[in-house]
């Protein structure tokens, strides 16, 4: 496969992205933890894969309370991933096949074991150092309650009562996430500073981008008012603590600096916001370049929702000349096969849980179809490891072994998103699966089901009928054709092509060349005749000249 240029001009605009997710990839250490020389000892594999760059998720120095997402140091890597030095030969390297790379900004919290929130834990109320953090006194005769009654992401309260160096009980503060994530107070100018620094770090090492998380969250309300969470609310309504305006002049700040390199450099936000139209004012000029399409993401295996989803999606970016992303899953969300074999095909956080019935078959059916959906649709794509492995998700993880703070913080009810983060299998027919050494005594952090010996990489090499085979040519076919990436589409209606199609039949042309179908139906449907249409790729057999229930096809058309 030829190399891709590095220099393209708003190459994320239609780049196809793997996220890589350390500690999970490869273990070259051999203490059942992926590092960044396991990641470099694979990167020929992201190479034949064809994509066009990595999205690293936190590789800092970290205590894992929330698997990196809590940031004790910026510029030093995790002694468990390695070193910085490792990192800068990643980044190069992975500039030599043609492979950018984005790292993961963590700008709403960092660790409780940060400098920071160590120096405010030994300093007094109303302290300099506190100034950094959300510090107040709590409620109550003794303020022994919390100040407000803000919930965590991960359940429960939003705030932790302190004990102050003399013993006594103390301020609170607070933590949307995990308590091991205290909340940084971006109102006070050395925050702002101090992330515009991190940018410039990582931008002189060769980053490609920075995905931002929780992106609509830094800001807060300075009076700190409780918040009605049952009631509904306006979507213009001012959030105490989501898409505050202040937001928009912090990313302001953030573009001119990745504008100020002579490489683009590209700002990426997980903004997870129900309105769309507040979503793209993320996406203005002069703000961020692209953002996270979460509809998509979360929307079930149905042609009408998912068509209304692509049309809004669309829609929305186009006033703001933003390209659209397309993701169907990651590091937080239940695996795509596991997902699309089950009733409700829907992802939503509030009605997780393990023990759903799922039909893997149906499932990969499915998500062999969504692969090409998502691969044709105008803009760039992000593909989470292990996806183009047809991996499910793991639910029968033993309790002791679950690290992931959403099940302990709920006690269990959720169930946690560990099972979307099982070390990859590589070779082999019995764990580690080549994940780690040969001779590593340590079992992967998390264990990998007997049934995944099928499912590895090397497995898969060669096999045509494989999710690794057809990933591969459709990233190469992806890359190979110009309509592809960014541009048009244009939905086609009854009659398209020669091919009937009913409403639960996506079909939308792409250049005046290329055609996707897809079958969400419950009846084979006819493909077009061979004088109308070249079959470039299938998600699965098309016999006969029909196109089969949860199938797609790419097809070039005259």
């Amino acid at each position: 496969m030829e190399t891709p240029t590095v220099h393209e001009p708003q190459w994320w605009r239609g780049a196809a992205i793997y996220q890589v997710y350390v500690r999970s990839f490869a273990d070259a250490g051999g203490d059942g933890v992926g590092d960044l020389a396991g990641v470099r000892s694979r990167l020929p594999y992201l190479s034949d894969l064809g994509v066009d760059a990595l999205w690293f998720t936190p590789w800092y120095a970290s205590p894992l309370a929330d698997g990196g997402y809590d940031v004790a140091d910026y510029r030093e890597i995790d002694p468990a991933f390695g070193t910085l030095a490792e990192a800068e030969k990643l980044i190069a390297e992975a500039l030599d096949l043609g492979i950018r790379t984005i790292v993961d900004i963590v700008p709403n919290h960092v660790s409780d074991q940060h400098v920071w929130f160590q120096q405010a834990l030994a300093a007094p109320p109303g302290s300099p150092e506190r100034a950094r953090f959300w510090f107040r006194p709590g409620r109550g005769e003794h303020g022994e309650l919390a100040p407000n009654n803000w919930r965590s992401q991960f359940g429960g309260s939003a705030w932790t009562r302190v004990t102050e160096p003399d013993g006594t009980p103390g301020e609170w503060y607070l933590h949307r996430f995990a308590p091991e994530q205290p909340d940084l107070n971006w109102d006070h100018p050395e925050i702002r500073r101090e992330h515009e620094d991190v940018l410039r770090f990582w931008f002189d090492r060769g980053a490609a981008g920075v995905r931002i998380d929780s992106a609509a969250e830094l800001v807060k309300d300075p009076a700190l008012p409780d918040y009605d969470y049952e009631a509904p609310h306006a979507p213009d309504e001012p959030h105490p603590y989501i898409d505050r305006e202040e937001l928009h002049d912090i990313y302001r700040s953030w573009r001119a600096i990745a504008d100020s390199y002579p490489q683009p450099r590209a700002l990426i936000g997980e903004v997870w916001l129900p309105d769309p139209v507040r979503f793209a004012r993320y996406l203005r000029p002069d703000e961020l370049h692209t953002a996270f399409n979460f509809g998509f993401l979360a929307c079930p295996w149905d042609a009408v929702e998912l068509r209304d989803t692509i049309t809004t999606t669309l829609a929305v970016h186009a006033p703001v000349g933003a390209p659209a992303t397309w993701v169907l899953a990651n590091h937080d969300i239940t695996r795509t096969a596991t997902r699309y074999g089950r009733e409700h095909t829907g992802f939503d956080f509030a009605d997780k849980a393990h023990g759903i019935p799922t039909d893997l078959e149906l499932g990969t059916r499915r998500a062999r179809a969504a692969a090409l959906l998502s691969l044709a649709l105008p803009g760039s794509v992000y593909l989470y490891q292990g996806e183009e492995l047809a991996l499910p998700e793991v639910e029968d993880i033993p309790a002791d072994r679950i690290e992931d703070p959403m099940y302990h913080r709920t006690g269990g009810v959720d169930p946690g998103r560990d099972g979307c983060r099982v070390p990859i299998p590589w070779s082999g027919v019995v764990p580690p699966y080549g994940f780690s050494p040969p001779t590593a005594e340590a079992e992967p952090w998390l264990p990998q089901p007997a049934a995944w010996a099928r499912l590895g990489a090397e497995a898969q090499d060669g096999d045509p009928a494989s999710m690794l085979t057809l990933y591969r040519q459709a990233l190469r076919i992806r890359r190979d054709e110009a309509a592809l990436g960014d541009g048009p589409m244009e939905w086609l209606t009854a009659e398209a092509d020669g091919a009937a199609l009913g409403p639960r039949v996506l079909a939308f042309r792409r250049g005046a060349g290329f055609t996707c179908l897809v079958n969400l139906s419950d009846a084979a449907v006819p493909l077009p005749g061979p004088a109308a249409a070249e079959v470039l790729l299938a998600s699965g057999p098309t016999p006969g000249g029909l196109l089969p229930p949860d199938t797609a096809v790419w097809l070039r058309t005259t």
